[in-house]
């Protein structure tokens, strides 16, 4: 039921085009903000910017209040317009209050997970596994589905728990060929768990069915048409080229993702659309940072954000500082402690000064070791990876496609990723990185 406190609303599409544009018109001033890394707050003197009235109340404002402000909580003491900018900006926000299962679907049974079933999971996983393989398979009732393929399967959690617990038929893609692996192993271990249960019980029923892996990066949304329009009764398929198995011309499917990455859930969406076999969708979305984007101007373009017309027609682009600084959690950080928040604080603004350190004295360092600095972190995985995947192709007898020598920095760095404790020194070094 929709909040009738709401300034804003979707309940018919004019609405909700008054909501994107009030949010873009709110938005527009502060660009300078939301388009800088956190870092150049404090290596662009980015403060200088902001209402002096505002630096002043601020700077004295207890650590727990500045923790409140991003939940749209102010204090009676600050400025006017400090006031009606926190207030205008919760008016803006999405709501975010947990929705009542049972409401939203009638009937639907929560089923707490075995220990066979639920081996590798954490509490919020098998949490998580449990509410939306129910909601996927009430839904995949209700429709008829014959097929639910589980898209970005990772290891196969829901998409195991669909099979054998709520015996569906289904197919679970994901992108990464060590996930697949893993899942098969996984699935053969659950169905001989499940095959000596029914054999001790239900003798006369066969054995249960294993969900049908495939190995492929989803790119595009003909590529996801390919790939769910393939039977489901064919060998686990690690090649894309071999889909040339397509199931018959009667076959119903259900889209479903348990976090379902950046552009991945806008390709369901749109294959959803496109695809009159798909019946429903069922997409827990993740890392909204990761969406592609700046492609407005371009007809047909299959980029993840905006999808909507109303979106695109107000013109707004986000890019990737404002992306990440949408993902952050505004219930998170009023939650922390007020040790937490300091430290949280101290880290961004010893990280911004090394930064400064870099530019003043070592300026060659940011242009020829780009690992170092801002983009360290995604630059250190993929370097990571790319030595993880050399181990491999050692161990195959194969040659190391990575560079002979690394710099020290870089060896630094991903010790500090590979080990679970460093020194002091190195630890407080890197994290400011």
């Amino acid at each position: 039921m929709e909040d009738c406190s709401q300034k804003y609303s979707c309940r018919t599409a004019k609405k909700t085009l008054e909501w994107i544009n009030a949010i873009v018109t709110f938005i527009k001033p502060y660009a300078f903000l939301t388009n800088a890394h956190v870092t150049n707050f404090f290596t662009h003197k980015l403060w200088q910017s902001i209402d002096p009235d505002w630096l002043h109340c601020l700077r004295n404002e207890p650590v727990q209040n500045l923790l409140l402000i991003p939940c749209g909580i102010i204090q009676e003491h600050w400025p006017a317009s400090l006031k009606e900018f926190v207030l205008d900006l919760k008016s803006l926000a999405f709501p975010r209050e947990q929705a009542h299962l049972n409401k939203l679907f009638p009937g639907v049974n929560v089923v707490s997970l075995n220990s066979v079933l639920a081996q590798g999971m954490n509490f919020k996983k098998k949490h998580e596994v449990e509410v939306l393989s129910a909601v996927v398979s009430s839904i995949a009732n209700s429709v008829g589905a014959q097929t639910i393929v589980d898209v970005g399967a990772g290891q196969g959690y829901l998409a195991q728990v669909l099979s054998f617990q709520y015996q569906h038929s289904v197919v679970a893609i994901d992108a990464c060929s060590h996930h697949g692996t893993v899942m098969e192993k996984r699935a053969e271990r659950i169905k001989k768990h499940y095959t000596a249960q029914m054999r001790k019980h239900y003798p006369e029923i066969g054995i249960p069915n294993v969900p049908k892996t495939i190995t492929s990066r989803v790119m595009s949304i003909d590529m996801l048409k390919a790939l769910t329009s393939m039977s489901p009764h064919i060998d686990n398929v690690k090649r894309p080229e071999l889909i040339g198995q397509v199931a018959d011309d009667k076959t119903s499917l259900i889209l479903a993702g348990l976090h379902a990455c950046g552009d991945l859930s806008v390709t369901m969406l749109k294959t959803f659309i496109e695809c009159k076999d798909v019946k429903a969708v069922v997409s827990i979305g993740c890392c909204y940072n990761l969406l592609s984007e700046g492609c407005l101007d371009i007809a047909g373009s299959q980029c993840g954000f905006p999808m909507s017309c109303g979106v695109k027609s107000a013109g707004i682009s986000l890019g990737k500082s404002s992306r990440d600084l949408a993902c952050q959690s505004a219930e998170r950080w009023r939650i922390l402690k007020e040790d937490a928040g300091l430290h949280n604080f101290e880290l961004h603004a010893f990280r911004a000064a090394f930064q400064m350190v870099l530019c003043k004295y070592y300026p060659e360092i940011i242009t020829s070791s780009p690992s170092i600095g801002r983009q360290g972190k995604v630059l250190r995985r993929q370097q990571q990876r790319r030595i993880l995947q050399s181990s491999i192709n050692c161990e195959e007898g194969k040659h190391s496609s990575m560079p002979e020598t690394i710099s020290h920095m870089q060896e630094l760095c991903l010790r500090h990723m590979s080990e679970s404790k460093t020194g002091t020194v190195v630890n407080v070094f890197l994290k400011v990185i």
